[in-house]
């Protein structure tokens, strides 16, 4: 129970609401499409945002906070916002929403872009859907419950060592900006059997699902990874910032492995 809410019930709610709003976002970006032109401008971090993205993350909380007003809401388009209604019931809750994580891949025409959506209690992620309607797969994760791509539950493989791992990268700007950080990070393409950038979604839905087996970025937020945090934990990995510390609302990097094993090893490699 929290404050005389089970959790368990509002984890019900919550989950047919983000698959709802995952949808929504999807038929407002497939109408975009349809239409082909969007404006585009550049937000103070220079990072692009389209009026899809907005268009999106409106109707993403549309749908949120009529299913649990008692939540407040983080969108990256947005930002922070209190929840609709005040009371004990439900305190503690609140989304974590990104309406396209990839714009950029979006706005080149590539497929690799997403919506994710996740759901705090009492600061510890709970549930994630990670929707992306161009590849075709939906992963939907709940705590201590599961996760499942498209339906079917998946999970990570059991690869202990690094030389059997498959490998993927994503953002890495921050790191290769540290010359003795990229010397560590060549350590670790040198020892695993297979090497590819995926990047973004793509990446961690191949790690639930035994495709990866480790993934480190070094340029991150909290929305681009709060609700694929919640999938590689039900999927049975690990996932920490790249100094293995736990994920947080400042976390800006990710190591993930499929084992704890694989996981202190990479560690290892990062930081001797």
């Amino acid at each position: 129970m929290m404050h005389g809410v089970s959790v368990e019930l509002d984890m019900t709610v919550a989950r047919k609401a983000a698959e709802e709003a995952v949808e929504a976002a999807q038929q407002v970006i497939s109408d975009f499409l349809a239409r082909g032109d969007w404006h585009v401008t550049l937000k103070s971090d220079q990072s692009p945002v389209t009026e899809v993205d907005v268009a999106a993350e409106k109707a993403i909380k549309q749908v949120l906070t009529k299913a649990l007003p008692n939540a407040a809401f983080f969108g990256e388009e947005t930002g922070k916002s209190a929840a609709t209604e005040k009371s004990g019931k439900g305190a503690g809750l609140r989304w974590l929403v990104d309406p396209i994580d990839g714009t950029k891949s979006f706005i080149r025409g590539s497929r690799y872009y997403s919506t994710q959506i996740a759901l705090e209690v009492d600061d510890e992620l709970r549930l994630g859907v990670s929707n992306a309607p161009a590849y075709g797969e939906k992963m939907v994760a709940v705590h201590e419950q599961g996760a499942w791509l498209d339906g079917r539950q998946v999970h990570c493989n059991d690869i202990t060592s690094i030389d059997d791992a498959f490998f993927s990268s994503g953002n890495l700007t921050t790191l290769a900006r540290d010359a003795d950080a990229w010397s560590r990070y060549a350590q670790i393409v040198g020892r695993v059997r297979r090497v590819r950038g995926y990047g973004d979604f793509c990446h961690y839905h191949q790690l639930c699902s035994g495709q990866a087996d480790l993934i480190l970025e070094s340029d991150v937020n909290i929305l681009d990874i709060a609700a694929l945090t919640v999938a590689v934990r039900e999927a049975g990995g690990i996932i920490t910032d790249m100094h293995g510390q736990a994920v947080n609302e400042a976390t800006t990097s990710v190591l993930a492995a499929c084992s704890v094993a694989l996981h202190e090893q990479a560690l290892d490699l990062l930081h001797g």
